[in-house]
């Protein structure tokens, strides 16, 4: 299943969720792919040990005919995880590929030649809903939102909810929301969870039982170039990640 972690606003903890989804998943015993689009390249650089300056990324694969997603596939840091490789050059995708008609279906294209490989690909997306994201959503069959529990956390929503449904009518009909993910929640305090009781009017079954709580842990997992399984095996957020991705696998069955 590829699955595409989403939303435009920053700061919620998208990166996060990508990594340790992705983490998750391999540690299960599922062969995983994550994909980072985003030109911050921030899963790259917290999975990868050393990154060859002078190598192919993703951005190559979109827009050359020569280079293979083959060639962007590292190993990660994490057992039966892989990662296609992103830099700062994805930030000139959308000028360089201005005119293609076939521009908003390159990721998708690319990835068919590699998804019988994997169990889950998982694509971690950039704060934007350009070019880059509508390649992703049109790449995925479920997309995971992840929405901060705080103040004005729902704003920017519809138009990312409006992206999906003309994506779904225009390129993508299979595509589906898989699940909306409460992040940075703090039990502590009434507005975490008045923003969580919103979430879920808004969403309902869409939201997945399990929230993640702010953690400092998390924060620190990726400077030290691990996932917070290894980082922080008996961590609130370990063991929150692990129950979300037991969700996934649960609701991609159900699909």
């Amino acid at each position: 299943m590829i699955i595409t972690i989403a939303n435009q606003k920053g700061g919620v903890g998208k990166t996060t969720t990508a990594l340790n989804v992705s983490a998750a998943l391999a540690f299960s015993g599922k062969n995983t792919l994550l994909v980072d689009t985003d030109p911050q390249a921030n899963c790259t650089i917290s999975l990868i040990k050393e990154i060859d300056k002078d190598a192919k990324s993703l951005y190559d694969v979109m827009v050359k005919n020569d280079v293979s997603i083959d060639d962007v596939i590292v190993k990660s840091t994490v057992p039966g995880l892989d990662i296609a490789v992103s830099k700062i050059s994805m930030a000139k995708l959308e000028p360089s590929l201005l005119g293609e008609i076939d521009a908003h279906f390159r990721l998708r294209d690319i990835l068919e030649t590699v998804k019988e490989k994997y169990n889950y690909i998982i694509i971690d997306t950039p704060p934007t809903l350009g070019l880059i994201t509508i390649n992703a959503l049109v790449a995925a069959e479920g997309i995971i939102i992840p929405i901060q529990s705080s103040y004005l956390c729902l704003e920017g929503t519809d138009d990312l909810l409006e992206t999906i449904e003309k994506v779904k009518k225009v390129a993508n009909t299979n595509i589906e929301i898989l699940g909306v993910l409460i992040t940075l929640f703090d039990k502590r305090t009434n507005l975490s969870k008045d923003v969580a009781k919103r979430i879920k009017s808004v969403f309902g079954e869409k939201v997945f039982k399990n929230v993640i709580s702010k953690s400092v842990k998390l924060e620190e997992s990726p400077a030290y170039k691990e996932s917070i399984f290894t980082f922080a095996p008996r961590s609130v957020g370990s063991i929150q990640y692990k129950k979300v991705a037991r969700e996934i696998i649960n609701r991609e069955k159900k699909k």
